[in-house]
């Protein structure tokens, strides 16, 4: 990507953590041939790793909340913990992804099925055919009707046959998802969740899902449908679902969209679609290479370019460490 060329789309940020090397210490001893009888033998070959390398997705979207390409490495500043870090990796392609869709089948979807088996269809159409993808639907209780899959059929056939019933079980599908994403071949991971409410029927708490959501490399996007605020009938659980679901994509760096009505839907998975394709990966051997297990908060600050309009970046609210 040239300096200068810029794109503009629409985007959000994924974010990952990857331990492997920023330019490790890397040594290997070739296997040593038998001993001749009456010497010793020599060392056994190993490979050691002494150095770990975080990965931090981010997005870097305009005022009219376009995504924005073509920026450099040395536009980016990331802080562990306030610190500064040097930016040792850097890069802005399209690689495979891993995605869950956590599709809701409640009672209340009835009338939203059609549109949000539209949508569906519409961020397909932004996959590559690297991804792979899986089906999470719930509604009493959550189920796996698809397994990983880079067959798209396969899943939007099983949405066909969908009918509403039931209360929801939101979290709980949260929580399988994030599961059955510890299964997924690729290193980029992200959850799609399709929902018109908070939760009513499931087992894990909003604290359990927080830490959950915490501890895994999974990017989370959401789209809630909810009647307006106005509406009568609107149950507590719906009142708080919007918070909920911005607040659960939030730290993981992606980001939820509200919406009321139904005809957005698919634009607006799309435009999610669009936003996996639009990231800059950011590498860094942390200076805190301690492996205690401790939580630690990223940000990422822009060095604004000249000639364009403030910019915003978004990233995932830190990582855990690893444990010696």
């Amino acid at each position: 990507m040239k300096t200068g060329s810029w794109l503009l789309a629409v985007s959000v940020a994924f974010s990952g953590l990857a331990l492997s090397g920023d330019n490790p210490k890397v040594t290997i001893e070739n296997r040593p041939k038998p001993p001749a009888p009456g010497q010793a033998s020599t060392p056994r070959s190993n490979i050691r790793v002494d150095t770990q390398l975080v990965l931090i997705n981010v997005t870097v979207t305009d005022p009219l909340n376009r995504f924005v390409t073509g920026l450099e490495k040395e536009n980016f500043r990331l802080f562990e913990d306030k610190a500064e870090q040097k930016v040792t990796h850097f890069a802005s392609e399209d690689a495979p992804i891993s995605v869950c869709l956590v599709f809701d089948t409640s009672g209340s979807m009835g009338s939203k099925l059609s549109k949000s088996r539209q949508a569906v269809t519409q961020f397909f159409k932004t996959a590559n055919p690297q991804d792979e993808f899986c089906l999470v639907q719930f509604n009493d209780r959550p189920e796996l009707t698809q397994d990983f899959t880079t067959n798209l059929e396969e899943i939007q056939n099983r949405l066909t046959f969908t009918q509403a019933k039931g209360r929801t079980a939101l979290l709980d599908g949260v929580y399988l998802a994030l599961n059955k994403m510890k299964k997924a071949r690729n290193t980029r991971k992200a959850l799609l969740i399709i929902s018109d409410g908070g939760d009513n029927s499931s087992r894990y708490t909003e604290s359990e899902i927080k830490n959950l959501v915490r501890e895994a490399d999974v990017q989370i996007y959401a789209i809630g449908i909810f009647e307006p605020i106005h509406a009568r009938g609107r149950t507590a659980e719906e009142m708080s679902g919007p918070g909920l679901l911005n607040e659960i994509a939030e730290q993981t760096g992606g980001r939820h969209f509200a919406i009321e009505n139904l005809n957005e839907l698919p634009d607006v998975a799309a435009k999610i679609g669009i936003e996996l394709r639009n990231q800059y990966i950011l590498g860094y051997s942390p200076s805190n290479q301690e492996r205690n297990g401790k939580y630690r908060r990223v940000s990422v600050k822009l060095v604004q370019p000249k000639g364009l309009p403030p910019l915003r970046s978004f990233c995932k609210q830190g990582y855990y460490a690893p444990i010696q």
